[in-house]
């Protein structure tokens, strides 16, 4: 860290753009950003979308909700992820039986000190990877809302505060019914992005089967380098913080959230928390594109992924297959792009 630590402090610095000066110096960030996707690209081959989704996550401070057929490298690619960044980690199964005990943990009796002492459950870490989150009834469920809203604990009257960085990558497949509870829209709305996963392409699927070959099949996960401290994490975190946003841009993603609420095709629009969120991931996307101003396409570039999991369509809708993705598609085309 101590190498970056002069970049930081440099407010001034010349970018690649020869027609603008940038007022912070973004080239550490955009240094790690390619060194994470070069880590992560040492087994993963393809899914650059959802990579860089979830590095602006990070950056943006905000919980991802990944969704994707089994087989999508959904599980591997978070898990790499977290291995780039040297923090704690943790990963929880979520099953029909789990109970929020198991992820919180539990005050257990000390025979010792003739007194209660509380366990700390799989949930206080830095990374938290919930492989399947549908599968885990609503009583598990709600265990969640408090921490990936407030990134606190509040148990038996004590409350535990997370360690920054705290963030939440869940997994869950759209296909399967059996066994599964749908997520309520109140902790839908706490995820920044809801990422989808699609199948590769048929050259990234003969990449990946000559990989696979090549590593007889085996996944090697200490060839995965850390690339960001949790200090890092931080000061980049604060540094996107201070990205330029003009009123007329704020007023723009306003108009997107305020579309939604009066679209005649959803029975449910996105609230403030989706407005705050499309401004903080634009600023993500823009400083990691080496960009201390955010344009439109940074804010369309990430409404999508903020959006899809925040809407309902009506029932007449829903009966039609139409899709959220083509609604939200239909306000960016209508609302004017500000110049």
């Amino acid at each position: 860290m101590e190498e970056h630590q002069e970049a930081f402090e440099n407010t001034q610095p010349e970018t690649e753009n020869s027609h603008f000066t940038s007022r912070i110096n973004l080239q550490p960030l955009q240094e790690h950003v390619e060194k994470i996707k070069a880590e992560i690209g040492k087994i993963i081959i393809g899914q650059d979308d959802m990579i860089e989704l979830l590095i602006i996550s990070i950056l943006s401070n905000g919980h991802t909700l990944i969704e994707g057929v089994p087989g999508v490298a959904k599980t591997v690619t978070a898990k790499l992820l977290a291995k780039t960044l040297n923090v704690d980690f943790s990963r929880i199964q979520f099953t029909p039986d789990l109970m929020p005990s198991d992820i919180l943990g539990t005050s257990i009796f000390n025979v010792k000190t003739n007194d209660f002492e509380y366990k700390k459950g799989p949930i206080f870490s830095n990374i938290v990877l919930i492989d399947e989150i549908n599968r885990a009834p609503a009583k598990t469920q709600a265990a969640l809302f408090e921490v990936m809203a407030e990134r606190q604990i509040t148990i038996d009257n004590n409350q535990f505060v997370m360690e920054a960085p705290f963030l939440v990558f869940a997994t869950q497949n759209p296909i399967e019914q059996e066994g599964t509870y749908r997520l309520p829209e109140a902790q839908l709305d706490r995820f920044l992005f809801k990422i989808n996963v699609d199948y590769p392409s048929l050259d990234e699927e003969v990449k990946i089967l000559m990989d696979n070959h090549k590593r007889e099949d085996k996944l090697d996960f200490d060839t995965i380098n850390a690339v960001l401290t949790a200090r890092d994490i931080t000061q980049y975190q604060n540094l996107i913080k201070q990205v330029l946003v003009e009123d007329h841009l704020l007023h723009y993603i306003a108009s997107i959230i305020n579309n939604t609420r009066a679209n005649a095709n959803l029975y449910l629009g996105a609230s403030p928390r989706a407005s705050i969120a499309i401004l903080n991931a634009a600023k993500a996307n823009a400083a990691i594109h080496g960009r201390d101003f955010v344009t439109p396409d940074d804010i369309k570039r990430c409404t999508k992924a903020v959006l899809k999991h925040r809407l309902v369509l009506t029932p007449e809708r829903e009966m039609e297959a139409f899709t959220v993705d083509k609604v939200v598609d239909q306000i960016l085309e209508t609302i004017e792009i500000p110049r």
